[in-house]
């Protein structure tokens, strides 16, 4: 209706004509056409008004004939480009002022013969547009994709593995809108620019126009196709507002936005987010050596530093190509020496470097929103290069220095911690560390964090010089240190500290730990420390403290682990303001009556102090603020009822109601049938290790975890902690086989529990099938059996108890001498759904994973269609795995060791997709059996000889 509404009002505005006007010298035909025109003019708004119509009622049934693979009749697509001409046509019309051409009857007659021809057009159109064989053949037939296959992971290089992970969810149907985010100068526009290359070069395509969008601080869009450029101080928008095309409304469109943080691309909707990686080694030696251009005459003697000097970039290319420019052709080995110094100081050795390299990163600095992030930022370059720092480590540095709320209880302070973390992570500013719950700097992010916080007051400034192997600390340091707020010099080797008041008044933390060497602190040294909330002195080897440590009045967190000669405390109660105090791993013998009075205390880890034999009575219920006690494998043991002799009772534990967190090792369960233990439910986390053998279990740290050692456990009231704990861990206990009975005669269902472990046991179930009709534990995720002798496979376990195994994710056997196969599949449990790894070592009799003869109602799907992870060791009768027919196609990661009978793998070439690594021994690999050679051939380049 638009366009007709623009036809007619620029036609007919331009074509207003009195009577008095057809008077002019236009004859014959030329008057019949003129004078038609106003007929003309409703006739066009008619007919183009259907011809509108039915062009949107074609194009919705060809976008549903595509969707469904369909090919495009010809005519069809001829017809819809007739109609975009003909749109053509009229566009020019629009517009037209009516005064130009009243006196012009010549002109009058062309656009009136002009509007003829668009109505006869029209009518030509909807005559030949109704497809009453419909507007795509009726066979599906497959898209003419090129596939070009990427390089395998073997000897990929970085860049081509961005590139190929880019281009396989470009191909993806169900992918709209893909993200591309990393730090700044990773290579982002080098991907870009890489990307378009392909696509340019590529015969065939399965989509037409693809919208680059690039997110900084100036929101940056540009089209490929149409070359649109806009920018607006945004950094966030709706594609809408910009007038590019919402992918999800319109077929054949993608859209890449480009950014630093993830956080962009997940507000502005991204199906898929594609984090840019750093370069390797060898990757980074070579770009850093094209870009230096060492002559030939000096470079033995220069490689040593400039190889260090490219390390130094961490395989941030911008970083790399910018320190290679700085040293380009420079022959003085002094030169290079300086460089590196300045660089392992974290300062930018030329002016260039810090130009464009440490500015340039500033940004994503600058850019951080919210209260105290930045600092909080900073604070981790504390940490030396490539550390690991734990995060929960991380969160309480952070709260003692009021970097979060101090008045947050625990969960609240863990929650916001991991908040922070998670948006300087999409900020590209910190990564996941080399373990599970750590995170670590980029080394590169680390110089600018350690430069932005030695240059810039806003924030405090900082004294950097951990992991450097310092032998001392120099007085020299400290020439500023008026304006220091952190001192940092952790993971030394420093023997002794200045025997000096230095003035450091405004500094709130120092970091001394793992300085193994170091066995003193002077008492002049705290003393010029007097704002210090955070100290710690973990992992040394001091034997005392200082009084003077009993002035630090602010003082929050305390962390002495680790001081293996420590044996005696001051009265540390003097401390009012301390909230984390941590003892672990010294040699205390007792808990000073002092410490009564730290009423603010929140945290307190006595743990792994075998030397500790006495707490008296009311210390510990007086610390009325305690939300986390840990005193696993301690010497002290908590009286129970009746045990009382002046010693604390673990009835002093119900009187902290704060408390959320607790671990403790018992000489038995600490609450019999008689006593209410519901007061333990309001705990987050418990671990109870209950030891009666002389055999130390094992530490574990899933929440709510019982630890059963050598227990009869006939005689112990422990349905409680089935039905309570989240995992249970039961090794050399007697009387299991009667438990099981006990449980099975209440029909309890321990819906808590989802870890289950059951070591040095022995387990007698008959073969009378299930015993008990519902899963007594329904959301079991995890199943550990070791050493275990009496079952012939875990069926017998799971239809004793009626387990189903529907929320399985993991099995675990070892030393299992019983054992015949892991699972028979039948009218019981046909599949394990959820079920991601298995792990079997050293049981000698398996010769099957999954016995699938006995059921009646066989299933042809997988027996475990999810799991990702398979290892098996030192099986020596393992012939088969499931069924012959069978294939898993999730599998990531195969590990087979001495398992020589094992000839076939549940893999097809389609595997290759999901597959990350198969280690095994040369010898097995080469003789496995495979049901044609491209199988082989697609799993070759991720098999890794043991």
């Amino acid at each position: 209706m638009e366009v007709v509404g623009a036809v007619v009002g620029a036609v007919f505005g331009a074509l207003v004509i009195k009577p008095a006007n057809l008077l002019c010298s236009c004859v014959g035909s030329k008057t019949k056409t003129t004078l038609n025109l106003q007929s003309n003019i409703a006739a066009v708004e008619k007919e183009m008004e259907s011809l509108v119509v039915h062009r949107e009622e074609v194009n919705h049934e060809k976008e549903a004939a595509e969707k469904e693979g369909k090919e495009i009749r010809a005519q069809v697509v001829t017809w819809l480009e007739d109609v975009e001409k003909l749109q053509l046509r009229v566009n020019p019309i629009q517009g037209k002022k009516p005064s130009a051409c009243f006196l012009n009857c010549s002109k009058r007659y062309r656009e009136s013969n002009e509007v003829e021809g668009i109505l006869e057009e029209i009518k030509r159109l909807l005559e030949v547009g109704n497809f009453e064989s419909g507007v795509a053949y009726s066979t599906r037939i497959p898209r003419a994709v090129e596939h070009k296959p990427g390089p395998s992971i073997q000897g990929q290089t970085t860049a081509s593995k961005n590139l190929v992970e880019t281009l396989k969810v470009l191909h993806d149907d169900k992918v709209r809108r893909i993200g591309i985010w990393g730090m700044g100068g990773v290579g982002k526009t080098t991907l870009v620019k890489n990307l378009n290359n392909e696509l340019e070069n590529a015969s065939t395509q399965p989509f037409g126009i693809i919208i680059w969008v690039t997110v900084t601080r100036n929101l940056v869009i540009k089209n490929v196709q149409t070359r649109i450029a806009e920018r607006l101080n945004l950094e966030e928008i709706e594609l809408g507002e910009l007038g590019v095309p919402q992918p999800e409304d319109h077929k054949g469109y993608k859209v890449i936005l480009t950014s630093r943080r993830m956080e962009v691309c997940r507000n502005m909707t991204t199906n898929v987010e594609i984090k840019i990686d750093v370069l390797n080694d060898d990757e980074a030696w070579q770009l850093f050596s094209q870009k230096a251009a060492i002559e030939a005459d000096h470079f033995e003697q220069i490689r040593p530093f400039a190889e260090a000097i490219a390390r130094e970039g961490c395989g941030l290319p911008l970083a790399i190509i910018t320190m290679g420019a700085a040293m380009r052709r420079k022959t003085k080995v002094e030169l290079w020496k300086n460089a590196l110094t300045e660089l392992r100081r974290s300062v930018p050795p030329t002016e260039d470097i810090e130009a464009k390299v440490f500015e340039r990163l500033k940004w994503s600095y600058d850019s951080l929103e919210g209260n105290n992030i930045k600092s909080c930022f900073l604070y981790c370059s504390l940490f030396p290069e490539d550390f690991s720092i734990k995060i929960s480590e991380l969160v309480n540095y952070w709260k003692a220095e009021g970097l979060i709320d101090e008045g947050q209880n625990y969960e609240d302070s863990v929650n916001r911690g991991i908040t922070l973390i998670e948006n300087l992570k999409d900020s590209c500013l910190l990564e996941d560390g080399g373990h599970e719950g750590t995170v670590k700097m980029h080394d590169v992010v680390r110089d600018v964090a350690i430069w932005i916080a030695s240059s810039f007051g806003d924030t405090g400034k900082s004294l950097v010089r951990s992991g450097m192997d310092l032998s001392e600390i120099s007085v020299g340091e400290f020439s500023n240190s008026d304006s220091l707020k952190r001192v940092s010099f952790m993971n030394n080797k420093i023997t002794r500290l200045p025997d000096s008041m230095i003035q450091c008044s405004e500094a709130s933390t120092l970091l001394l730990q793992n300085n193994r060497t170091l066995d003193t602190v002077p008492e002049t040294f705290l003393q010029g420390f007097k704002a210090l909330r955070v100290l710690n002195l973990s992992e040394t080897d001091i034997r005392s403290l200082p009084q003077s440590l009993l002035q630090l009045n602010d003082l929050r967190a305390l962390f002495l682990g680790s001081c293996r000669f420590l044996e005696e405390l001051p009265p540390l109660g003097m401390l009012s303001k301390l909230q984390n105090l941590d003892l672990s791993y010294t040699r205390i013998t007792e808990l000073p009556r002092e410490m009564e009075s730290l009423s603010q205390l929140r945290q307190l880890n006595i743990s792994n102090i075998h030397e500790l034999k006495t707490i008296r009575p009311g210390i510990i219920s007086r610390l009325s603020c305690l939300e986390i006690l840990k005193m696993s494998h301690s010497g002290f043991r908590f009286r129970l009822k009746g045990e009382e002799d002046g010693q604390a009772t673990f009835e002093e534990l119900r009187s902290l109601n704060r408390l959320v967190d607790l671990s403790l090792t018992l000489n038995r369960i600490p609450c019999d049938s008689s006593e209410d233990p519901s007061w333990i439910k309001r705990l987050r986390t418990f671990h109870f290790q209950i030891i009666q053998s002389q055999t130390n279990g094992l530490l574990r740290t899933r929440d709510k975890i019982s630890d059963m050692n050598g227990l009869n456990l006939s005689q112990e009231s422990i349905g409680w902690y089935w039905g309570n704990s989240s995992s249970l861990r039961s090794d050399r206990c007697q009387m299991l086989t009667e438990m099981f009975e006990d449980f099975i005669k209440s029909a309890a269902s321990f819906s808590d529990l989802k870890s289950l472990t059951i070591c040095n046991c022995t387990i007698s179930i008959g073969r009378g099938g299930c015993a008990v009709r519902c899963d007594l534990l329904p959301n079991l995720e995890v199943l550990e059996l070791f050493a275990v002798i009496g079952l012939q496979s875990i069926s017998e376990l799971a239809g004793h108890l009626g387990l189903r195994f529907h929320n399985l994710k993991s099995i675990g056997l070892r030393g299992c001498s019983e054992m015949k196969y892991l699972i028979s599949c039948g009218a019981f449990i046909q599949t394990l759904p959820n079920l991601e790894v298995i792990k079997i070592r050293r049981c000698n009799d398996i010769d099957e994973l999954f016995n699938c003869d006995s059921g009646q109602n066989r299933t042809s799907d997988p027996v475990v269609p999810n799991l990702r992870k398979l290892v098996l060791e030192h099986l020596p009768k393992l012939i088969t795995l499931c069924r012959h027919e069978e294939t898993w196609p999730c599998l990531e990661q195969v590990e087979v060791v001495r398992c020589k009978h094992l000839r076939r793998l549940p893999l097809t070439n389609q595997n290759a997709g999901t597959m990350k690594e198969i280690i095994g021994d040369s010898q097995w690999w080469d003789a496995l059996e495979w049901d044609d050679d491209q199988t082989k051939s697609s799993l070759l380049p991720f098999f890794h000889p043991r």
